[in-house]
């Protein structure tokens, strides 16, 4: 390769552990591409330089020493702006939170930190990572999608890091997911990301202590973005396990038994009659293709349960949000707090009988999904049904579903609580093209090697730089 920025995480962490270049060299290499290229697309919002150097003389020095230094060691990482970091301001993007300075690193950044990898910046995210699909917050603007700057939206909530990691300013970033958020700025920025299992990766996402409440603690789920599915296995295998930080974390194999072959592979190609843009669809169709000539067996099928997942999602999150709404609402600008104003409206909240009966009713769904994937124990999909849209927020209830309605898979695939990985599927009409692979809760290892399946054929489309629509 002919710059370090091109080098994906498992080759900087085999160079620094053999000593054929320094971890000081590395992240001096992305801080001269953060430099480079982040002007141009909004998408780092904090530069964490001192501290990354600090991190890599160490991690030099140790290995100087003969010391071990980890399966991660010298790989720079991004952070969205709503996971705690020692020393660093977690905003969420919000003026409100400006001064909110974290103590303690949450558990995936400490995990990464002790794998030997190195938190190099802070990235941006919509307005308490409520605003909607694009990534735009009061405090640091509109980050940009690098394959059309301004005529499409990164992605959302993680389109901070989606670009990030896109452009050579890290190999590796770590965002979170609520129904699509590491997904979506995947395939739009040509990149993969890795939605765990509900309880696959420990997590804390309380501010100022507060804890989540139950909707935010069943459908948010931190995770790694990378531009190769081998860079988000070495991240999966750091941030899995049971952590005392957190109760949810279960400590469960990272690999589980094998299927017998050919595994079937349920392949998505209708979510309720809902329109799926002719360049979409032959991405899927070319995923399919390789994975079908890589020994799967490959069925059409239809989503169990779609559009109760969907009613359950939806009224679980606006009821609770219901409640909160007078302390968030002043913290958000007036086009984000329009957004979440309308999803009230479209999904009125629940009283306290249709609340207990909405969360019943995920238990219901949940079952289905079980029994069908007890058959089908990977599904092939698309994360995103049209391209990707304009770089706004809408300012209507017909443009919100528009924009929101072509993320159903993410959406029931997150009140589900199981995995799924977002992988390219090549380029057309010069956008990138994504699908996603989802499987059982906690086989992971089945959806990183079918998404791998899927890599070897149709290729690793980043890092670029930058470009205008047009050129």
């Amino acid at each position: 390769m002919e710059h370090l920025y091109e080098a994906t995480a498992a080759q900087v962490a085999e160079a620094v552990a053999t000593g054929e270049i320094s971890a000081v060299e590395v992240v001096r290499a992305h801080l001269t591409r953060i430099d480079a290229v982040n002007p141009a697309v909004n998408a780092v919002t904090n530069v964490l330089a001192d501290g990354a150097l600090d991190a890599a003389r160490t991690i030099d020095q140790r290995r100087a020493a003969g010391e071990a230094v980890g399966p991660l060691a010298g790989v720079p990482f991004t952070v969205k702006e709503n996971i705690h970091v020692a020393g660093s301001a977690t905003t969420m993007g919000v003026p409100a939170l400006r001064n909110l300075v974290a103590a303690a690193d949450a558990p995936p950044v400490r995990r990464l930190r002790a794998a030997g990898a190195i938190p190099i910046g802070r990235t941006n995210l919509p307005d308490l990572t409520i605003a909607g699909l694009h990534t735009t917050s009061t405090l640091y603007g509109d980050t940009r999608n690098p394959w059309d700057l301004h005529g499409r939206t990164p992605g959302g909530t993680s389109g901070g890091d989606g670009v990030a990691v896109a452009t050579g300013m890290a190999p590796l970033g770590l965002g979170n997911d609520s129904g699509g958020s590491l997904r979506n700025p995947a395939t739009f920025n040509g990149i993969t990301a890795l939605k765990p299992t509900y309880g696959r990766f420990a997590a804390d996402h309380r501010i100022s202590g507060h804890e989540p409440t139950l909707a935010s603690q069943l459908f948010p789920v931190d995770g790694p973005l990378a531009r190769s599915v081998k860079d988000l296995r070495l991240a999966f295998d750091v941030l899995a396990g049971a952590d005392a930080q957190d109760p949810r974390a279960v400590p469960a194999p990272p690999d589980g038994p094998p299927l017998r072959s050919p595994v079937t592979v349920g392949l998505v190609t209708d979510l309720d009659g809902d329109r799926m843009h002719p360049d979409v669809r032959a991405g899927l169709t070319d995923a399919a293709d390789a994975l079908a000539d890589a020994g799967y067996r490959i069925e059409e099928v239809e989503v169990p349960a779609l559009a109760e997942s969907l009613a359950v999602y939806s009224g679980l999150i606006s009821t609770e949000f219901s409640l909160v709404w007078p302390t968030l609402r002043p913290m958000l600008s007036k086009t984000s707090r329009l957004h979440m104003e309308l999803m009230m409206r479209r999904q009125p909240p629940s009283d306290l009988s249709g609340y207990i009966q909405l969360s019943a009713a995920r238990l219901g769904v949940q079952r289905v999904w079980t029994q069908f994937l007890d058959r089908y124990p990977l599904l092939l999909g698309p994360v995103y049904t049209e391209l990707p849209p304009p770089p706004s927020v809408p300012v209507n209830a017909d443009e919100q579903q528009r924009m929101m309605s072509p993320l159903r898979l993410c959406t029931a695939t997150t009140l589900v609580g199981v995995p799924a990985v977002a992988v390219p599927a090549g380029v057309i009409g010069g956008l990138p093209q994504g699908v996603q692979v989802i499987g059982r809760m906690y086989r992971e290892d089945l959806c990183l090697t079918a998404a791998s399946a899927i890599e070897q054929r149709l290729g690793v489309l980043t890092p670029i730089n930058p470009i205008a629509a047009g050129q």
